[in-house]
């Protein structure tokens, strides 16, 4: 560790102490909210969906570390064995996005950016350094037409998956080295004539090219939003949500073979190894045989771990017939000795249920539509991100929740301590390091203060120095008579914070010294600069230090 574990606790009990005397004099709608010994300790990373920001917090919900980059993400981040985060990024959002990825140093400087026309949703860090994409690739109306689509479920064109591997080659490109295309694996009965023709059943191995469900558009016809790697079987676990299944490739192949029917460790190519959630989409079962709905994040559980080999996957729920609720759910593969996935003829692929199921007591009161997450962890409990609400919370076996936390930042800014929680503070993912994870080797983990706003937070209780300069918005707002204008200065800096009427004349200067870097308040009152109480109406106050301007609205209420 970098500090003494009686250091940490000291720290921990003095903030916690502060922050619980917080709670209770102030309705508590963010921030940490369970924090039980049962508990799996360590840090917990997490990017909010309209943040430019990744956090780490511990589990006492103090922020240990953050990273600011220039965009909003394309849905998760990585904290990599060497410290450094990857993290997607949509670059330029568009009908099929401009997205990618970027690698930080633990201090923020950017040494890798990739972008990809099409990147989609996740990407996977590999033990060589390399990283594994999952990309939406665009065919013709023609192109789909002579692969045997059915034009009754076809519009325009049509958009597939793509998975490439790529080499980084230096800080702003790379070598794709690997790929994979659901194109080369296709299998429809509709149309002798055209490619692909066959009987659907008889090929579980294939995608049908013909399957769609009507929670999805006819072009977003499979809409993948997860990729995992099994670094012991050299395989890809990728999630399709418009097939509501989750599917297994091999990644020891060569293109060629990936492109074909054999070759690789499993001799099968790129073909499918093994699918699951919902066996009426190769031919086999019924409707009523349907498992997942609308399903994220399918990982395998970690090779340390007990159930190693086992797959967790966030089971949304859109869809139920019963109705919206989700669940997280444990699978234990079919498998032989050699670890062959296997399938009795003229039968679905195993297992027949879950090993493991999380529901809520009340199961209809946990539903996040889209997104989310499950991690299992070293202690063998779950972690689980409920993306719509920003809720990360750890339940035990039993289904105990003995962690809990609700994202604070919403739209890229931090809420105040009781302030109501929309759908601004969405999270897709969130993941849990534990304090030997190597990624924290030779780095300060020592927890700052909670990343909520507080109106009588003491400066001195921050305990590490803000790592950017920000602007906060002023709380209360409207405000009548007076609100608190926070900031937070990385560095020793002349500083002016200035009202603005809403033509751009100065009505009051607030700050203009030099100030010492921290986190930083100041009151205004509504007067102006000679003590006379101004109107009612829009103002605007603004911060500048050195080279870093902020402006920002406030209203002012009679």
């Amino acid at each position: 560790m970098r500090f003494s574990w009686f250091k940490y606790q000291w720290y921990k009990c003095l903030i916690f102490i502060f922050i619980f005397s917080l709670i209770f004099s102030q309705d508590q709608t963010v921030g940490l909210f369970i924090n039980d010994s049962a508990s799996s300790v360590g840090y917990t990373l997490f990017t909010p969906l309209f943040s430019t920001s990744t956090y780490l917090i511990d589990n006492n919900g103090l922020l240990v570390h953050e990273w600011e980059s220039d965009y909003h993400p394309a849905m998760t981040a990585y904290l990599l064995e060497n410290g450094n985060l990857i993290r997607t990024a949509s670059f330029v959002e568009q009908r099929i996005h401009l997205g990618g990825f970027e690698e930080f140093t633990w201090d923020g400087t950017v040494i890798w950016k990739y972008e990809y026309f099409g990147q989609h949703h996740d990407i996977e860090p590999l033990p060589n350094g390399n990283v594994l994409m999952l990309t939406t690739e665009i065919k013709t109306y023609s192109e789909a037409i002579e692969s045997g689509r059915n034009p009754e479920f076809l519009d325009d064109e049509l958009y597939i998956l793509k998975v490439i591997e790529i080499e980084k080659t230096d800080s702003l490109s790379g070598n794709i080295v690997w790929e994979w295309s659901v194109w080369d694996h296709l299998i429809q009965d509709y149309d002798p004539a055209k490619l692909n023709y066959g009987l659907v059943a008889d090929h579980p191995e294939l995608v049908d090219i013909n399957y769609v469900t009507y929670s999805m558009t006819y072009t977003d016809w499979i809409h993948s939003n997860s990729i995992d790697y099994h670094p012991g079987l050299d395989q890809i676990l990728v999630s399709s949500r418009a097939f509501n299944e989750i599917w297994i490739i091999d990644h020891s192949t060569t293109i060629e073979e990936a492109a074909g029917h054999e070759g690789g460790n499993a001799g099968f190519g790129g073909d499918l190894l093994y699918r699951w959630g919902n066996p009426y989409s190769y031919g086999a079962g019924a409707s009523d045989n349907q498992m997942f709905y609308g399903q994220h994040d399918a990982r395998w559980i970690d090779t340390s771990l007990a159930e190693s080999g086992s797959i967790t996957v966030f089971n949304n729920g859109l869809g139920r017939p019963e109705g919206g609720y989700s669940s997280v759910e444990e699978l234990t593969l079919p498998v032989d000795s050699l670890y062959n996935y296997f399938l009795i003829p003229d039968s679905v692929y195993g297992p027949v249920e879950p090993s493991w199921l999380y529901l809520a007591d009340a199961p209809f009161d946990f539903f996040s539509p889209m997104y989310s997450s499950a991690q299992r962890l070293s202690n063998g409990n779950t972690l689980i991100c409920s993306s719509t609400g920003g809720e990360f919370f750890e339940v035990t076996e039993d289904g105990t929740i003995v962690w809990r936390y609700i994202n604070p930042v919403s739209f890229d800014e931090p809420l105040f301590q009781g302030d109501s929680v929309l759908l601004g503070n969405t999270v897709p993912r969130c993941y849990r390091y534990g304090v030997d994870y190597g990624g924290f080797n030779g780095h300060d983990l020592t927890p700052g203060g909670p990343i909520e706003l507080y109106l009588n937070i003491s400066d001195k209780l921050e305990t590490k120095l803000p790592r950017y300069f920000r602007l906060y918005r002023c709380y209360p707002n409207p405000f009548n008579p007076s609100t608190n204008i926070k900031y937070d200065l990385p560095i020793r800096s002349h500083v002016s914070v200035v009202i603005y009427d809403i033509l751009g004349k100065e009505v009051k200067r607030l700050v203009n010294i030099a100030q010492e870097p921290g986190n930083k308040s100041v009151s205004w009152n509504g007067t102006d600069n000679f003590g006379n109480p101004l109107s009612a109406g829009v103002y605007l106050y603004q911060i500048r230090s050195g080279e870093f301007l902020q402006t920002k609205k406030m209203v002012l209420l009679k």
